[in-house]
């Protein structure tokens, strides 16, 4: 009986230090990075990836599930912080807002908190049912596309974000062109015409289909470009994901399952 007792003693001993272990300090001060709503935009824009997998943990230090941190960015009163730790594992921590910090920080934390949980949500769900055919006339359905990974681009020709990672978008489709069960399409919300004219000037390595705003307003009920999907081989919705940085990390995950 003391045995077990002392087993259990150390088992919890261990579990304690692990967890402490992930409970680096903040990456940046997070009263400071409040002080102006441009510190807080840089930061938040080169290390807040709420899309990726991480170890969430809330104001009291209590490690929390990715659901739960992201409802309250949502809709909490709250600043999320990278934790530094010594593996290349993201942790955040939520910090509270200052009484004085500008109110579009907590604007813009809340709107990024609502987009990222409803991606989330969307994550293991069935992507739904479509056929439609690309620029070049080929039938593009759900059936078409069972047992190949699908890597979804949804965009249109006058969002900047969109266009500015076509070169990494390019680049992505040539590393994987010699895995012929990964497939590279991209939604737009543009006419045909214009689209030939576009990317005349600014081509995309993706198979392209027109006309997409109503199926992406309504079937995938987009409100952020670009948004990329990573569709697995089931037809389930693996990953959504707001940029090519973490587009990039999810596919080699899912390339190697």
């Amino acid at each position: 009986m003391k045995k077990s007792f002392t087993i259990i003693i150390i088992f919890l001993f261990f579990t304690s230090s692990f967890s402490q272990n992930k409970l680096g300090n903040p990456e940046v001060d997070p009263i400071q990075i409040q002080k102006t709503f441009s510190d807080w935009s840089i930061y938040q824009s080169k290390k807040i990836m709420l899309s990726r997998d991480f170890t969430a943990f809330d104001f009291n230090s209590k490690e929390i599930s990715k659901e739960v941190f992201l409802d309250q960015l949502a809709n909490g009163n709250f600043i999320p912080i990278r934790l530094k730790s010594e593996s290349s594992e993201y942790v955040y921590k939520l910090f509270k807002i200052q009484p004085k910090t500008d109110t579009s920080i907590k604007a813009t934390i809340n709107q990024i908190g609502f987009d990222a949980y409803k991606n989330f949500k969307m994550e293991g769900t069935a992507f739904p049912k479509f056929s439609f055919k690309d620029l070049n006339g080929n039938l593009v359905t759900n059936e078409s596309m069972k047992g190949k990974i699908i890597v979804i681009k949804c965009w249109y020709i006058h969002c900047t974000p969109c266009i500015r990672e076509f070169p990494q978008v390019n680049k992505l489709v040539e590393d994987y062109k010699d895995q012929k069960d990964i497939l590279f399409i991209s939604l737009a919300e543009d006419s045909p015409e214009q689209l030939k004219t576009f990317l005349a000037r600014k081509p995309l390595s993706y198979s392209v289909i027109p006309d997409m705003k109503e199926y992406m307003n309504e079937a995938l009920q987009l409100n952020s470009f670009p948004t990329h999907f990573i569709i697995n081989k089931e037809g389930m919705i693996s990953k959504v994901l707001p940029n090519f940085e973490s587009l990039e990390v999810a596919l080699a995950k899912e390339s190697k399952l």
